[in-house]
């Protein structure tokens, strides 16, 4: 859904929303739409039903004819790269379950607000994997690899409340839908430019040394200019 500068990207695949092969082609296609889009200035990642999401579709694991169609297939349908790489901040509102992959795609975003009763997780070790969209990577950007390891390893679920002051998500609220859309009303607002810098910026700062960090900083910062008093 498009409402002004706001992309609303929604997952729908009852009951759960758990993620396949067909969802996940659909949603390279909505991701790569959203990036065509000029007018969008930000994205909200949001789901229709009880839950956001409780992750892939485990039956279809080891479905491929051999591994190498599987590692083609895990590699040419990605969409958590396009949501990584998504140059207009993205907003995740979580409600009910968000486990395994479908936290995973939220971790993925810029910011996170969850419902009070959300339920966090990444139990993917439990069952004798890694959580492989991105997890291991996303989550340790976003909180550091002191509280990532607890999380990844012991793969428990995390209360949102505990999700907070860990880093996890951004807000806790009654109606994480509402909040989402709320902030992205005030992101949209922005200059539209100095946000894409922003991001850009802050986005360096976590993948490159902090010279080539500044150098970053100088060149996007410098077409901006500076107010004038």
């Amino acid at each position: 859904d498009l409402d002004g500068p706001v992309a609303r990207v929604v997952l729908d695949h009852p009951p759960l929303n758990i993620f396949d092969l067909v969802m996940r082609d659909e949603l390279i296609g909505v991701l790569e739409a959203v990036r065509e889009i000029d007018e969008v200035r930000v994205m909200i990642l949001a789901a229709e039903g009880r839950h956001f999401s409780a992750g892939a579709d485990l039956s279809e694991f080891g479905s491929a004819p051999s591994i190498f169609e599987a590692r083609r297939i895990r590699w040419e349908r990605d969409p958590w790269a396009l949501l990584w790489d998504m140059p207009v901040p993205t907003i995740a509102a979580l409600h009910g379950v968000a486990v395994g992959s479908g936290l995973e795609m939220a971790l993925l975003c810029d910011l996170r607000v969850a419902g009070p009763t959300t339920r966090l997780g990444l139990p993917e070790t439990k069952l004798g994997m890694l959580p492989a969209a991105g997890g291991t990577q996303s989550l340790t950007k976003a909180v550091g690899p002191h509280e990532a390891v607890p999380v990844v390893a012991l793969a428990d679920e995390i209360e949102p409340e505990r999700a907070l002051a860990r880093g996890i998500v951004s807000v806790v609220d009654d109606d994480p839908d509402r909040e989402a859309g709320a902030i992205a009303d005030q992101l949209a607002g922005l200059d539209p430019a100095a946000v894409r810098a922003m991001k850009r910026c802050l986005r360096a700062a976590v993948d490159l040394p902090i010279d080539a960090g500044l150098a970053v900083e100088r060149r996007l910062a410098r077409p901006l200019g500076r107010p004038r008093p």
